[in-house]
């Protein structure tokens, strides 16, 4: 399939075929290549949760409203942002920036912005108090810089849940297009009861659930109606 060949045959799906089901190692290969989107400062804040234990599925589905894409989905996965996992992913990045420091210098113009980057400004722009303290500072600093030059506006929780939400997004596509590549279709949901969800996963408070996608070989009756698009007119703007 050729690429513009994959983004027409990418169509969500409503209903699959119960008589065909996924090889195993299509899903991983669709994960692996979820793992390989783009993504806010490399940072990773994500987690792909494929559901294969048949009880947590049978759970999963009924958080899942027991809408059909769900239901009759052969394979389940969850796609979720881990805002909360921002330090670990710093010493991660620092950790290697040192092993790429112990071959090139660590005076080398390139290991020192990247440092500053991930040891300054990452825990500046994710760190947070419970008062949202922090949240108002950036707020206000960002301001204040901004009446001068361009500047990044760095913000609070919102903007955080923004900027990872974004990039589990980019990564969600990523998995559903590589499926379609294998000519399996998808379905990206977001009807279902997040905290119930959260609970079948063993998630932590501040992780959250950005999309459960539903895989299988689609029905023509799973698809609800023409494809239908906004003229481009309408919605691609040249200047």
């Amino acid at each position: 399939m050729t690429f513009n060949d994959i983004i027409q045959f990418r169509r969500s799906n409503r209903k699959f075929d119960p008589k065909q089901s996924i090889p195993a190692d299509v899903v991983q290969k669709a994960l692996e290549h979820a793992t390989l989107a783009p993504n806010s400062s490399n940072m990773q804040l994500w987690e792909f949760h494929w559901i294969r234990d048949e009880e947590k599925k049978q759970q999963l589905i009924h958080a899942c409203l027991n809408q059909s894409a769900a239901r009759t989905a052969k394979e389940l996965v969850v796609i979720v942002t881990r805002r909360d996992k921002w330090n670990k992913r710093v010493k991660w990045h620092k950790e290697l920036i040192l092993k790429d420091a112990e071959r090139v210098g660590r005076d080398a113009k390139s290991i020192k912005l990247r440092l500053v980057y991930y040891t300054k400004l990452m825990p500046f722009s994710y760190m947070n108090d419970g008062l949202g303290i922090l949240g108002l500072y950036r707020r206000l600093l960002s301001f204040c810089i901004g009446l001068f030059r361009p500047i990044y506006r760095a913000e609070g929780h919102a903007q955080q849940r923004i900027t990872v939400h974004k990039s589990a997004a980019l990564a969600a596509e990523n998995f559903m297009l590589s499926m379609a590549s294998e000519e399996f279709h998808t379905c990206p949901m977001e009807g279902f009861d997040s905290v119930r969800v959260k609970r079948i996963l063993g998630l932590p408070r501040r992780a959250e659930i950005n999309m459960v996608i539903g895989c299988g070989k689609g029905q023509k009756d799973g698809f609800w109606g023409p494809r239908r698009r906004l003229p481009n007119e309408e919605v691609i703007k040249v200047h």
